[in-house]
């Protein structure tokens, strides 16, 4: 075998070899991309279920809410209503705070009206003792 063939096998071995490398390496970046797009696939059906696992989470937690807020709300209004009787059966005792406080101001009158006649008395009756 001569120089000149040896150099054509071995350009040739070299071409060869050059051509494997850039299959591989466009073999790696196929591969690459898909595994990328097996991984978006399956991370995008994964977030879509994630999706409708909050909504339904939301849904139910908005029931419960309006619920709750219907419960309270009922509440609210049993007491009021039994507030509102209990002052009209107050007022027709005449056990309101306004008509308390009127009639506590009448009695104390009386009281001042009644000690001021005691202590006249009084002085009366130490007049004629004297």
């Amino acid at each position: 075998m001569s120089n000149i063939d040896k150099i054509k096998e071995t350009a040739s071995s070299a071409e060869e070899m050059a051509r494997k490398v850039w299959l591989a390496g466009l073999g790696a970046y196929g591969k690459g991309y898909e595994e990328l797009a097996g991984r978006f696939d399956s991370l995008s059906a994964e977030s879509n279920k994630l999706f409708d696992e909050l909504v339904s989470k939301g849904e139910k937690l908005e029931a419960e809410g309006k619920e709750k807020v219907e419960s309270v709300k009922n509440e609210v209004a049993a007491k009021t209503e039994l507030e509102s009787r209990i002052e009209t059966v107050r007022s027709k005792l005449g056990l309101n705070a306004s008509d308390s406080d009127q009639k506590i101001e009448e009695l104390s009158a009386k009281i001042d009206a009644l000690t001021a006649a005691v202590a006249l008395l009084s002085a009366k009756q130490e007049e004629k003792k004297a």
